[in-house]
């Protein structure tokens, strides 16, 4: 008699405990998923430090596949863990962190490597914001509109070269058919692809190496001088307010 009453309590207390296990267990794995499945940039934003404005990044479409964007992104020397997050309409608020989503991309080298890119196959137009960690902060790039569908970049080789001064040609050029640049994006880089300098100019108008009209340089290094008879590549990327690349110039040349 003592013996069934005593199997009869220990089933019983096997299965409140198998229960009970199962709870913690199940109701530790449903906080676990949640966290993982919120990809919102606002859920990363509220669970960190943040700097904005602090990311240097633009858009631009694809020169092969009209569905096709490509985001680059300037990651400073230390900078890690670099994210792409797009809200799901162009009429969504930019501005409220809780429209933009994480689509997992994985950055690609431009430039073999000083910049970054990643590619994107979108119908629709949407606000994209790139995101790195650095000295344990999170920084945030400004909204970028993607534009491929209303205003698709416009690739182009045409830059005029004034090479007089040797060693130190002087670039210039014109908008393409939409003129909504803000900002032109200037790279010089050798025939290895390795970018020898990066500027910004709000004029048409670079010289290489002289920063008189320079309004932001990402040049890591004193850029090496030019040699003649070597062959150079010239990279300019014309930029509107909202960050997306309405003109994309690509030219070789001899200094």
């Amino acid at each position: 008699m003592w013996c069934e009453q005593f199997i009869k309590m220990s089933k019983t207390n096997y299965i409140v405990f198998f229960f009970v296990a199962w709870g913690i267990f199940s109701c530790g794995t449903d906080n676990e998923n949640n966290v993982q499945l919120d990809t919102s940039l606002a859920f990363l934003v509220n669970a960190n430090t943040i700097e904005i404005d602090n990311v240097i990044a633009c858009a631009s479409g694809s020169e092969n596949d009209e569905n096709a964007i490509i985001a680059y992104v300037y990651p400073r020397p230390g900078s890690t863990n670099i994210r792409y997050y797009e809200t799901s309409s162009i009429d969504d608020d930019k501005n409220n962190y809780q429209n933009y989503t994480q689509v997992d991309l994985t950055p690609t080298d431009f430039f073999n490597g000083y910049l970054k890119k990643m590619e994107r196959t979108n119908t629709d137009e949407k606000w994209v914001i790139i995101t790195f960690f650095e000295n344990d902060k999170l920084h945030l790039s400004n909204p970028i509109r993607l534009k491929h569908r209303t205003k698709p970049t416009e690739f182009l080789n045409e830059v005029m070269i004034d090479d007089m001064t040797s060693g130190m040609p002087i670039f210039s050029w014109e908008d393409g058919i939409v003129a909504e640049n803000k900002i032109y994006f200037q790279v010089v880089s050798d025939i290895n692809d390795e970018l020898l300098s990066g500027t910004y100019t709000f004029e048409k108008q670079f010289q290489y190496y002289k920063l008189d009209n320079v309004v932001l340089n990402i040049t890591q290094e004193i850029p090496p001088q030019l040699t003649l008879m070597d062959m150079y590549n010239f990279t300019l990327m014309g930029v509107s307010e909202d960050n997306w690349v309405n003109l994309f110039i690509e030219k070789s040349f001899e200094p």
